[in-house]
């Protein structure tokens, strides 16, 4: 996925721990990645504030050793981090000694307006006084997010020499780019000894006793932390996030707790990694590598959440509108009326020693911008925000006209311009995900099966807002959409394999492979019915359908390995447009079998599903395989669910028409209820109840206030 093509997993494996056993919180452009005891240890984790490590050190011992780690977790709203730890025996101190076990030390965290806030709490449950030895080790490397990925830098900037003064560390660095960066770590009281890359505390604790110490970190100094500022600080944090939840809709299930337990972790990730800039919310893609916004993550995103919420799709309609590329550099890979890929604030990039400041190298993110808005404006009836962006709606398209189109022949594909940008420019973007049938690669420039999908249904998007707004000639974006549908049914489908190849390379020669891409094309409702028909059964065959969702590519073709990033693997929301793209074509029971898998797949990882996991098949009492170092929390995954339950419920809503659809509706096995609350469409809101009755699915509306609308429900 995006600019990290394919880590090898044993690349990002330092000190024993590999992102599925890191905690994640974020809060706007600063995330924090830790070991389980809350640790930084200069591995993949660390405090980052816009693409730059900030704090790569900092380690709690109590005596001379890490405390012995009871529990920790990430609270359920991913606002605090809570670390349960005991000591281990303590060394003599004013003659006594301390056994192992007496001193309950609780480590409490959260990230607010760029600074980490920490809480210290030492209770003594032994029946003597103790002096307990508390001890941070710290340090600040301020290396950019790429660096810590592995890109190596024949120079990096000036390092300031640490400054320790009463009870705070000042660490600085002046970059390349000549920004200053600073990093401030503070602490509540003054150590009894202090350096640049220690501070040690002596707690004494009488019988019973709490002791709270507090400790900040960020790019600012500030003034002394305590209690005050933690309360006020943690108060603003809790409240912001609780604001991000209830945005839009909510969905419950009736008598099933695992379940709502996993809609309420996928709600508060998709939260979490939702930042509101000044043009509104945009959900990053993914913590710690992605925490950055993407074209292509955001706008699936938000369709996923589109029905449920659609204030996401409009913030990230109008920041991709606002960063739409007005010129063509080859070092960006930008051309006019192209759509951004991704943006960093790092230093490596503002000295454009990695092309990704502003970078326009996927291919299907300008084809999803077009569809996603037509999509918003059929479900909010928003019109005087689509003639707000129609001028960018429009360069888009002549981008699909032009550039997009390199060789003329109707098909958008890629090539891309400087060996610094990324060589596969779809979702799969890995060097090794598109080939041929031999496994050879193939010659470009280079057309995407699932990218003639989203082209198509840009088409029909344009085709639609030109008839709304009265602007231009809706028959001819229609036309185009039948052009291509005609040139993607002649090109792409084989018909001894009963499916469509994964692109068509420069030479016109189909690459003849089984990849879930097929899947992507259902969702844009391209292929004829009984196409459709024969892809469907494919991918629930063995040969995609893991038990826990489905591949990336089928089992026995080249280059097929379930461990790899992208060729044979499990994605979510790869298995969620898939199957709402057999929703399209009137599938509903696999729909409903397909929600199912993916839920216990989330099961086993704590109802929060990664990025992505192995593609291995399911095996009676064992769980499914990680990949290490997939990203979690990550945007598109944690709206898989939301997407898969709108199309196994078959539900649909127009505005513009005032109505919503519910075709045969489903539910997955073992929910025999679900409560849609506080779906708003224009003025109106309203609850949907869903219920099994029998064999069949009941619904019914529960009107709260506004106009009437009108429900089409077909059994």
């Amino acid at each position: 996925m995006d600019d990290a093509t394919a880590i090898p997993a044993a690349d990002l494996v330092t000190e024993g721990v590999v992102l599925d056993r890191l905690l994640a919180l974020k809060e706007g452009d600063t995330f924090l990645v830790a070991d389980p005891w809350g640790d930084l240890r200069g591995g993949a984790d660390g405090l980052f504030d816009r693409d730059s490590r900030i704090l790569s050190r900092l380690v709690l011992l109590v005596g001379h050793d890490r405390p012995s780690r009871l529990s920790s977790a990430v609270s359920d709203d991913n606002v605090f981090f809570t670390c349960h730890a005991t000591n281990r025996p303590l060394p003599p101190m004013g003659g006594r000694s301390a056994p192992g076990g007496v001193i309950h030390v609780e480590r409490r965290r959260f990230l607010w307006d760029r600074r980490l806030y920490e809480r210290v709490r030492l209770t003594n449950h032994g029946v003597d006084p103790i002096v307990a030895p508390l001890s941070f080790e710290y340090g600040a490397d301020f290396r950019d997010i790429f660096e810590v990925r592995g890109t190596r830098r024949e120079r990096r900037g000036r390092t300031r020499p640490p400054v320790a003064d009463g009870g705070r560390v000042q660490f600085g660095y002046e970059g390349l780019d000549t920004v200053e960066r600073q990093t401030w770590l503070s602490f509540s009281e003054p150590p009894a000894a202090l350096s640049t890359e220690r501070a040690d505390f002596r707690i004494r604790l009488s019988r019973g006793e709490q002791f709270d110490l507090f400790m900040e970190a960020g790019v600012e100094g500030g003034e002394t932390p305590g209690r005050d500022r933690w309360r006020v600080a943690a108060l603003q944090a809790r409240l912001a996030m609780r604001a991000k939840r209830r945005r839009g809709a909510t969905v419950r299930g009736a008598h099933s707790p695992r379940f709502n337990q996993w809609l309420d972790q996928s709600r508060a990730d998709v939260a979490l990694l939702t930042t509101d800039l000044p043009t509104g919310p945009y959900p990053y893609a993914g913590v710690p590598w992605f925490s950055t916004p993407f074209g292509r993550d955001g706008i699936i995103t938000a369709w996923q959440m589109l029905w449920l919420d659609p204030s996401l799709a409009r913030g990230v309609l109008t920041y991709l509108a606002a960063r739409q590329a007005d010129e063509t550099s080859t070092f960006q890979d930008s051309a006019p009326g192209k759509i951004m890929h991704e943006t960093r604030q790092g230093e490596m990039s503002a000295l454009k020693e990695v092309p990704f400041g502003l970078y326009y190298g996927g291919v299907d993110t300008t084809c999803l911008f077009v569809a996603l808005a037509g999509a918003y404006a059929r479900r909010t009836g928003d019109l005087a925000f689509i003639r707000k962006i129609w001028p960018n709606l429009l360069a888009a398209a002549g981008w699909m006209t032009d550039h997009g189109d390199s060789n003329g022949d109707g098909l958008i594909d890629y090539a891309r311009a400087e060996d610094t940008g990324l060589s596969n420019q779809g979702w799969k973007d890995s060097e090794d995900s598109i080939f041929h049938a031999d496994g050879a690669y193939p010659k470009g420039p280079i057309a995407l099966l699932e990218v003639q999908g989203y082209a198509y249904s840009a088409w029909r998007a344009l085709a639609d807002l030109s008839a709304l707004l009265g602007e231009g000639s809706p028959a001819a974006w229609s036309d185009r959409a039948e052009r291509l549908r005609a040139l993607v049914e002649d090109r792409f489908w084989m018909e001894d394999r009963g499916f469509y190849a994964i692109a068509v390379d420069g030479e016109g020669a189909p690459c003849r492979v089984l990849g879930s891409n097929a899947g992507h094309l259902l969702f844009s409702g391209l292929p004829s019915a009984e196409r459709a028909g024969r892809v469907t059964e494919r991918l629930l065959s063995g040969r995609f359908r893991t038990g826990w969702g489905l591949r990336t590519l089928a089992s026995r073709q080249p280059r097929f390995n379930p461990m790899s990033y992208h060729n044979g693997s499990v994605w979510p929301h790869d298995t969620a447009l898939g199957v709402a793209g057999m929703a399209h074509y009137g599938e509903r029971d696999a729909v409903a079998l397909m929600l199912g898998e993916l839920y216990a797949s989330a099961a086993h990882f704590e109802m929060r599903l990664p990025e992505l996991f192995c593609g291995f098949n399911r095996q009676t009492g064992e769980p499914p395989i990680p990949y290490p170092v997939a990203c979690m929390p990550q945007a598109w995954a944690a709206g898989s669910v939301f997407l898969m339950l709108q199309a196994s419920l078959g539900l649909s809503i127009d505005a513009l028409a005032r109505t919503i659809r519910i075709d045969r509706p489903c539910l997955p096995a073992g929910l025999d209820r679900l409560t849609v609350a506080g779906l708003a469409v224009g003025e109106t809101r309203l609850d949907l109840i869903f219920q099994r009755v029998g064999s069949r699915v009941a619904v019914w509306p529960r009107h709260q206030g506004g106009p009437a609308l009108q429900l089409d429900v077909a059994d």
